[in-house]
């Protein structure tokens, strides 16, 4: 009886918890929050990482598949097909809600411009996500369970990869940082390498093609930002070129998973 209590506990902790999150997301550009949006926050903070606007626009995507998961996780959407065990779906949900209030959380520091306070809820949330795709990498999935349960977290693991980029990028402008006397273009070029070494290992180590397409997805955006009239016109050459040689190691790296999945399904 006490574990059913916890289980269900946490089940509707999670649901709360996510709510709250899509609550707290909406409010920020429907109030706004602190008299700002996020973009415009973002705006106080420029920097040759962010992506074009329209990027961001992966959330509403990432929202819709967490709440899948949300009422996946309630027993919605269930069969008698399902492989994981119910502590195991209980583990990942633990942390999510975690990821959720952690989120909220991130938009209040953000609005009301305590960078420093959201680059720690933003390490919250990757390694929460970090956690919650180590757990289910180590068991076997059904179709459905692919969908709702491994699918929500792959993007977001994703996404909140690049956003703690961004939210590191930010910080460093919000404390005045110079790039150490070389220039901000180098600096860029850098961080995208980087970023494109983590993209490549974690789409590699956990068989992960979602993940990857979403590193395709905000490397597009910097691209776009990057060449378009209402970005930078063109005028860093060095970081359009590194984007477009990451975006081609990428669908490389993308290429090859589809690949090898074919196979071992031949």
């Amino acid at each position: 009886m006490a574990i059913n209590t916890k289980i269900s506990f946490i089940k509707a902790f999670t649901a709360i918890s996510f709510l709250i999150m899509v609550i707290v997301n909406a409010l920020a550009n429907i109030l706004p929050i602190n008299d700002l949006n996020t973009g415009q926050v973002s705006e106080l903070y420029p920097n040759l990482f962010a992506p074009a606007a329209l990027t961001f626009s992966i959330w509403g995507l990432i929202f819709l598949l967490l709440a899948g998961y949300t009422l996946y996780q309630l027993g919605f959407f269930r069969n008698d097909k399902s492989l994981l065990d119910e502590r195991i779906l209980n583990k990942a949900s633990f942390y999510f809600s975690i990821s959720s209030i952690a989120n909220a959380a991130w938009i209040f520091t953000w609005h009301y411009l305590q960078i420093s306070l959201s680059m720690l809820l933003m390490i919250i949330i990757l390694i929460c996500l970090i956690k919650i795709v180590q757990i289910i990498k180590k068991e076997k999935l059904s179709f459905r369970e692919k969908v709702f349960v491994r699918l929500p977290f792959s993007i977001y693991f994703g996404w909140i990869t690049v956003a703690t980029i961004a939210n590191f990028v930010a910080l460093l402008v919000s404390l005045g940082w110079n790039g150490l006397g070389t220039g901000a273009a180098l600096w860029t070029v850098v961080l995208i390498i980087i970023g494109l070494g983590i993209g490549i290992a974690m789409t590699l180590n956990n068989h992960d093609i979602a993940y990857g397409l979403v590193f395709i997805w905000a490397y597009t955006g910097i691209l776009i930002k990057h060449t378009s009239a209402s970005g930078f016109t063109r005028q860093y050459s060095s970081i359009i070129t590194t984007v477009i040689i990451c975006l081609a190691l990428l669908l490389i790296v993308e290429t090859y998973l589809i690949f090898t999945s074919s196979r071992k399904r031949l």
